[in-house]
């Protein structure tokens, strides 16, 4: 079996990677960060950590949340902590948000980077498949969002969230479930940015590209390689972009912001079309 390629930074490289943040800028905040075992969210930890956040990261993989956390310890001198749950479960969540005000005192912001999906044509997605993408990145997302917003509104506290979704536009082949979840988010994002605006409540959303995380593994080789010139600037982005785009909605640059999406794809949104899964014949244009 072919060892999964190593994507995106090592634990070290984090560590290091130079930020346009102060290194103070989340001081005292607590962030609650959904996924932060691998990929963006494990860039997002540590950026998060570097910048002074008390940071909570969860996810299904314990191992990975443990892994996140040793490595911040080991290469920042800093300590986080992590609680293996599942975003589907909404007392799971419940417990989490709590877990978290109990030991940190409160909750500043929550970022849902928790989520996943597979690269299939969609006329053959399993009822499983499929309501297992819906309810990973759309209702698991929402469980989050609400918990953290009725925290906020019954302690009179404000607070911000940030959804990691995808660029939709123009839809998604070969990903018409994550697609169909992501819309939700996004739009349900925009609706409470309303809503919850007189709580001091901001919702945004954040829409990465190609990025070179762990992530890519789960698509064919062929489809990968084409990931790199799925934009005008032919390259793959890294979580570290993701990872300061977040920054900025959460500190004090995005205290006006809500209801906003921010795509960071190197312009692949007018580029064409990835086909994870393969180009169709149809579609193969010489």
């Amino acid at each position: 079996m072919t060892e999964p390629k190593q994507w995106g930074h090592s634990d070290e490289q984090l560590a290091g990677l130079p930020t346009v943040y102060r290194s103070d800028l989340l001081a005292g905040q607590v962030i609650v960060l959904s996924g932060g075992g691998s990929g963006m969210g494990r860039a997002m930890a540590y950026l998060f950590a570097r910048l002074g956040a008390q940071v909570m990261i969860c996810g299904r993989r314990e191992e990975k949340l443990a892994e996140t956390r040793d490595g911040i310890r080991h290469h920042l001198g800093l300590d986080i902590a992590y609680t293996p749950m599942t975003i589907r479960e909404p007392d799971q969540v419940d417990a989490l948000m709590d877990r978290t005000i109990a030991e940190f005192g409160r909750i500043d912001h929550v970022v849902n980077n928790g989520g996943g999906q597979y690269p299939q044509a969609a006329i053959d997605f399993s009822k499983k498949g499929w309501n297992a993408v819906i309810d990973t990145n759309l209702n698991g997302t929402w469980h989050m969002m609400q918990a953290a917003a009725q925290r906020w509104r019954d302690r009179g506290e404000a607070g911000s969230i940030v959804n990691i979704v995808a660029y939709i536009e123009r839809g998604m082949p070969q990903a018409a479930h994550t697609c169909a979840a992501r819309a939700g988010v996004i739009y349900l994002s925009k609706s409470v940015a309303v809503e919850w605006a007189p709580l001091n409540i901001r919702v945004n959303c954040v829409a990465p590209g190609s990025i070179a995380t762990d992530g890519m593994n789960v698509y064919p080789p062929e489809a990968s390689a084409r990931f790199g010139n799925s934009n005008p600037m032919r390259r793959l982005g890294d979580g570290w972009d993701i990872a300061e785009g977040v920054v900025y909605l959460l500190a004090p640059s995005g205290k006006f912001i809500t209801g906003e999406m921010i795509t960071i794809d190197g312009g692949m949104q007018m580029w064409g079309t990835v086909w994870p899964g393969g180009v169709p014949d149809h579609f193969n244009v010489v």
